[in-house]
């Protein structure tokens, strides 16, 4: 028996063909388990695994494991040299999942013996490998993360962006998680910032008054001013309430306009 298999996210088409090239079963099922597991099953009804083959577009994947675990020969077959194959089959460049699976196992039934197969993985490997995957998912999550925070800074506390060299160092969450506002860090001097940064043992020896400079290159130079000169506005600040620039100045009987400002989430 020759097992061809086309498969993809989110169905896979089998066919079985015996060595007269002739079709005996073909079937198509879901991407889950209870779809593999039916699946394994069917083929075994066609004979012992071991004298199985199984020819199919890809190296790796689920399906690869789940035939190499149930002891299929795998043959992988190269998208390109099964592209080159398809004029045997007629003209037609039409694709569908059931002609590809039956093509892939006459495929390995005229060439089978020409073709490599693949060695099942050992479990160090298979370890390894999902070690590896789970680690380049949590760097894509983290990287996601880092730009949606840059992209908050730079709408709302530019200055806290730019101020260390990495946005997420102990140094950078920890300064954000202190001073999570410009207005949190309006009445900020160079000996308080340089105090802080000795507490938590940063290393760079910039003085505080160049990172004071850092923040007040960008729109907290504005910010300070606004907070250091009218009276009253820290205890806005420490409720986390900005003066609305369009309706600053009250009148007799009419308090200001307030907004809540918009906050870096604490990482």
């Amino acid at each position: 028996m020759f097992i061809g298999w086309d498969w993809a996210t989110d169905t896979h088409d089998v066919t079985v063909m015996g060595a007269s090239g002739r079709r005996i079963d073909r079937w198509e099922f879901a991407h889950t388990e209870e779809g593999f597991a039916k699946t394994l099953a069917r083929l075994r009804e066609h004979g012992d695994p071991a004298g199985v083959p199984v020819a199919i577009e890809t190296t790796r994947g689920l399906a690869v494991d789940r035939l190499l675990a149930a002891g299929h020969p795998i043959v992988p077959v190269h998208p390109n040299a099964f592209h080159a194959m398809r004029p045997r089959w007629g003209a037609s460049k039409a694709k569908t999942d059931a002609g590809d699976s039956m093509k892939l196992a006459d495929y390995l039934r005229t060439d089978g013996p020409l073709l490599p197969r693949l060695e099942p993985t050992e479990q160090a490997t298979l370890d390894l490998q999902a070690l590896t995957r789970t680690r380049a998912a949590h760097v894509e999550t983290k990287v996601a993360a880092i730009n949606q925070l840059a992209a908050l800074l730079d709408a709302h506390w530019p200055g806290a962006k730019t101020l260390f060299f990495q946005l997420d160092s102990d140094i950078a969450l920890a300064f954000l998680e202190r001073y999570p506002t410009p207005a949190s860090a309006a009445k900020l001097t160079a000996g308080r910032l340089e105090a802080w940064c000795r507490r938590q043992h940063y290393s760079c020896h910039k003085p505080g008054s160049v990172l004071i400079e850092q923040l007040d290159s960008t729109q907290l130079g504005a910010v300070r001013s606004l907070y250091l000169t009218r009276g009253g506005s820290r205890s806005h600040a420490a409720d986390g309430i900005e003066v609305d620039s369009g309706n600053s100045c009250s009148t007799a009987g009419s308090p200001a306009t307030t907004k809540p400002i918009h906050t870096v989430p604490k990482p």
